[in-house]
């Protein structure tokens, strides 16, 4: 029988199975240089590898993206649960990150986009992956545009 973790029912299987597919998915998009995974929902996938807030582990996850002139956009929705994706909270702990697309590796520096950037962004991060808009609409909290910015030296 499934038992509760986090309040949520089947949660530690369902985020066991969860973290399997995400080492799989970032693994096979690596050996290909993102030829097998570089693609998922309608929508180009990065790999955003963050550092560990509590851990100071690597933290490796695959996420959908669009580019803005020379920024890469993802957001932050968490398939619209209650609680903000952990890459998310790490950002925010330390908002200095490395993005995999394709075979390239890239510094970035993370920020969140103030409210007339989100306004602008939101219809083109929907139009990719309609999910979101359902995300929006399912959760209260507020799910963040996130811009992946080259750093300084890259």
């Amino acid at each position: 029988m499934a038992t509760r973790a986090r309040g949520r029912p089947y949660g530690g299987v369902i985020t066991a199975v969860q973290r399997g597919a995400t080492k799989l998915h970032s693994f096979v998009y690596r050996a290909t240089s993102g030829r097998l995974g570089g693609y998922l929902a309608g929508g180009p996938v990065l790999l955003l590898t963050t550092t560990g807030r509590k851990s100071g582990e690597e933290r490796t996850v695959p996420l959908l993206y669009i580019r803005d002139g020379e920024s890469f956009v993802v957001v932050a929705s968490n398939g619209g649960t209650a609680t903000y994706p952990a890459w998310w909270s790490n950002l925010r702990a330390n908002p200095g990150a490395t993005l995999e697309v394709g075979g390239r590796r890239l510094r970035v520096r993370a920020e969140e986009a103030g409210p007339e950037e989100k306004k602008r962004l939101w219809p083109r991060l929907v139009e990719m992956y309609g999910g979101y808009e359902s995300y929006r609409r399912r959760t209260d909290r507020e799910i963040p545009v996130v811009l992946l910015q080259p750093a300084q030296g890259g």
